[in-house]
């Protein structure tokens, strides 16, 4: 079977927005984060379907104009919270029909409970809104989707601390490529031993460190500061993407450094993980996280030399940092020909 794992800059039918509530670890900011929410899904739905999962659709839909409801599907069910990035489904094209595949989500290592979440995606296929193609249960094998990232060609980037972490699967770093290579057709895997964010709960997801651009680039996180506490494992991380080949030609990536986000602490004095890495590419532009900061001027033009073709749209995620995630972390894309139930 010829399949593949789509870059995410594929042509895109809808992204889905996981909706906080009162019951979820955002009940005392609630309505902080809702703003941001609501601000994330107004630049979607200027230019594509968004898919809203929540447990109350006629709330929801307060925040948005009729012209902007025409635009997005809702999908009512319990969540326990609003990372869709790892409790989305993964999409892959297989002999060119795309199938949604439905991998265990255990709250990053059993950190946090994920039994309403580990349900989202076969509760979105059941409920027909997931209707043009298919669905594969693969929930032999934890796999969040901000834990890899595909260049669409054959290539998988990701980091040994999360997919090699005892709570995930407990298998090498053999077994898990295999699997890599099995689920999604690819031909190589990159891996990244070193690179970290303080306040981070995912185990170093590789979405919040280094991310696949198109024509060989990777957009990366790189400190330059000597006193901060990342500076030695961003910069080996670094020398890792250095020494990366391309399956196209051998050669080099071209790396294209962000600026590490100016250190944001909580209430407790922990630091949050503050990233411009955690950037969505969606159809035509690319909503990036920004901090209110000198440096958010320097990741815009940085992503633009990456993304020529695309509009680079800030949007201040000081919000969703508060609960150790940022804006990638939210939303999941799914690629054509996925359509939502109605369009």
């Amino acid at each position: 079977m010829e399949k593949f794992l789509p870059a995410e800059w594929a042509t895109q039918e809808f992204v889905q927005l996981t909706w906080p509530h009162a019951d979820t670890d955002w009940a005392y900011m609630l309505h902080e984060v809702t703003e941001c929410f609501v601000n994330i899904a107004r630049e979607i739905v200027k230019r594509q379907q968004l898919l809203i999962v929540c447990v109350d659709a006629e709330e929801v839909e307060t925040y948005f104009s009729d012209d902007e409801l025409q635009r997005i599907s809702f999908a009512e069910m319990s969540t326990n919270d609003t990372w869709a990035r790892d409790h989305g489904g993964i999409t892959v094209f297989e002999n060119g029909k795309v199938v949604v595949y439905d991998f265990t989500f255990n709250g990053w290592g059993m950190k946090f409970a994920a039994n309403h979440d580990n349900q989202i995606t076969r509760k979105i296929y059941q409920s027909g809104i997931f209707e043009a193609y298919g669905y594969k249960n693969c929930m032999d094998f934890v796999l969040e989707g901000g834990s890899i990232e595909s260049d669409g060609e054959g290539t998988i980037l990701t980091t040994a601390e999360c997919l090699l972490s005892d709570n995930r699967n407990n298998s090498s770093r053999e077994v898990v490529e295999q699997k890599l290579k099995d689920y999604f057709g690819a031909k190589q895997v990159l891996w990244l031993d070193h690179g970290y964010l303080a306040g981070d709960d995912t185990d170093s997801h590789v979405d919040t460190l280094a991310r696949l651009c198109p024509n060989n680039t990777i957009a990366y996180v790189k400190c330059d500061d000597e006193t901060d506490e990342h500076y030695e494992a961003l910069k080996k991380m670094e020398e890792e993407l250095q020494s990366f080949s391309t399956l196209k030609d051998g050669g080099s990536y071209n790396l294209i450094p962000l600026p590490i986000a100016d250190a944001v602490y909580d209430e407790d004095g922990e630091r949050l993980p503050a990233t411009y890495a955690n950037f969505l590419i969606i159809n035509g532009a690319v909503l990036l996280p920004v901090y209110n900061t000198e440096k958010d001027a320097i990741a815009i033009a940085q992503m633009q030399k990456a993304f020529p073709k695309h509009e680079i749209v800030p949007i201040d995620c000081n919000a969703l940092i508060k609960q150790h995630g940022s804006l990638h972390c939210v939303t999941m894309q799914y690629p054509r020909p996925l359509t939502p139930k109605g369009e």
